[in-house]
């Protein structure tokens, strides 16, 4: 039997905290071959999750904490839309569709969600970074995310 409590996400707030991602992840999964993906992220205001998508497999999750805007993406960058999926709002979780452009941005420090996805995890194929979205780490990231927090869909997303 498998338990979560909410010290595990208490403790994973604090790593992500003190990571340079923003961001911390606890695998429920034993294994990257394990045909069932699951794991909990715990990220702040500041975390950067570059707009990608899973060409293969769609991506559930439910928030357990905080809330987070998802956004979803055409080709070129362009916003088609934005949900706040919050832990005590309407909306309680998302399934992104393969092939869907999307990110997430944090509402609150200490946002949390769990994923689940169908695996094996095959780091080569398991995400498509958006060639419109800077890479993790660059310098234009925080402005690229402060645009994000304010887009409205139509608004055309390149760095």
């Amino acid at each position: 039997m498998k338990l979560f409590s909410s010290a595990l996400l208490d403790e994973l707030s604090a790593k992500a905290t003190a990571s340079p991602r923003g961001r911390a992840n606890h695998n429920i999964h034993i294994a990257a071959d394990d045909p069932v993906q699951r794991f909990f992220v715990v990220a702040n205001r500041q975390s950067y999750f570059r707009p990608h998508r899973h060409r293969t497999r769609s991506e559930l999750a439910f928030v357990v904490r905080g809330g987070f805007d998802v956004l979803t993406f055409d080709e070129s960058g362009r916003m088609l839309a934005r949900y706040v999926v919050d832990a005590g709002g309407e909306l309680l979780g998302y399934e992104t569709p393969r092939a869907t452009w999307h990110t997430l941005i944090a509402r609150a420090d200490g946002s949390a969600f769990l994923e689940i996805k169908e695996g094996p995890y095959d780091q080569a194929s398991a995400a498509e970074f958006a060639p419109w979205a800077p890479p993790e780490g660059d310098a234009r990231v925080p402005q690229f995310l402060e645009l994000l927090r304010v887009a409205q869909p139509g608004a055309s997303l390149r760095y």
